[in-house]
This record gives structure tokens, C-alpha cells and sequence, in this order.
């Protein structure tokens, strides 16, 4: 099966990846620790869209496969709500 990681959510890790730098740097710099949190909850945040995206975007191609072969997709929805609840 091949899974469909495409070029934006790839520039959206590399985001959250300078993100990262950029809060070891702040603490590098002694910055606060309001400072640092908010920054780190940006991280956060952009790492749950990105999470989103990806169970969004592989989940509707399934969706399609499996409905052209005449399965249930029930099964498939319920797994792709437990990755977003397991991922919070």
C-alpha cells in the first residue's frame, strides 16, 4: 500500500522542524518561559495539522479503494478517529 506523503505536508515538517531549532536557540539565549511555551505550543499545533492532514489525505484514498472493492468502510473511519484521538 503506498501511503501519500506529498511535497506540502513535507514543507510543513520541515516548518516544525525550524520551529524546533528555534526554541532550543530561544533557550540557548536564556529567553523566558512564557517565551519558550508559546513557541512550543506553536509546535504543537503545526504538529497536529500535520497529523490531521495526513490521516485526512490517506484516509480518503482508502476510502476509495475500499469502497471500489465493495468493503466496509466503518471499520476504517473508526481506526483513522482512534489515531487522531490517540495522537492528542
Amino acid at each position: 500500500m503506498d501511503y501519500n506523503y506529498g511535497d506540502d505536508i513535507k514543507r510543513r515538517l520541515r516548518k516544525i522542524e525550524g520551529q524546533i531549532r528555534g526554541v532550543l536557540r530561544m533557550m540557548d539565549e536564556q529567553k523566558s518561559c512564557k517565551e519558550v511555551v508559546a513557541q512550543l505550543s506553536a509546535v504543537r499545533n503545526a504538529s497536529d495539522k500535520a497529523i490531521a492532514q495526513i490521516v485526512a489525505e490517506n484516509l480518503q484514498r482508502c476510502l476509495l479503494e475500499e469502497q471500489a472493492l465493495g468493503g466496509d468502510t466503518s471499520k476504517m473511519v473508526k481506526e483513522a478517529v482512534e489515531l487522531l484521538v490517540k495522537s492528542r
